[in-house]
């Protein structure tokens, strides 16, 4: 098996980093479209961080800083290639980040129907708060 290659997204991956997401993540986002990866990627060059294996897509992991809070999203790893570090090895580059700017905790936004996800997450040290309830409210159709 070849050496992972761990690095930032650029404009030139998105559609790729979109098609992958619908078979690798769980779920949809109101933000999982063009207009959405193409504005994170805009403010935050660093932030979508991808994983490939002979020059192939296998992971991605958005690890977006405010300033305040480090927030992980979107932690997919190809099926193909689950149980292989892929997962650790983006979780490591996203927390190394978070640590440059200045960033304490790392939150996770997981979904709580995704018990293999669970797994993952409690592998990786994070932890779930029950004494926080995520509330949202969309600001466009």
């Amino acid at each position: 098996m070849s050496e992972l290659q761990i690095r930032a997204a650029t404009p030139d991956d998105l559609d790729a980093v979109l098609d992958f997401w619908k078979t690798a993540a769980e779920g949809t986002s109101i933000s999982d479209d063009r207009e959405g990866v193409e504005r994170l990627v805009a403010r935050d060059p660093d932030a979508l961080i991808l994983a490939e294996r002979d020059g192939r897509l296998a992971g991605t992991v958005i690890a977006g800083f405010d300033g305040w809070r480090c927030h992980l999203y979107r932690l997919a790893v190809h099926p193909h290639h689950r149980r292989q570090g892929i997962g650790s090895a983006l979780l490591a580059a996203a927390e190394e980040r978070f640590v440059r700017l200045g960033g304490r905790r790392g939150d996770a936004m997981v979904l709580t129907r995704n018990e293999t996800a669970h797994h993952a997450w409690r592998a990786a040290g994070y932890t779930p708060e029950e004494r926080w309830r995520r509330w949202v409210k969309p600001l466009t159709d």
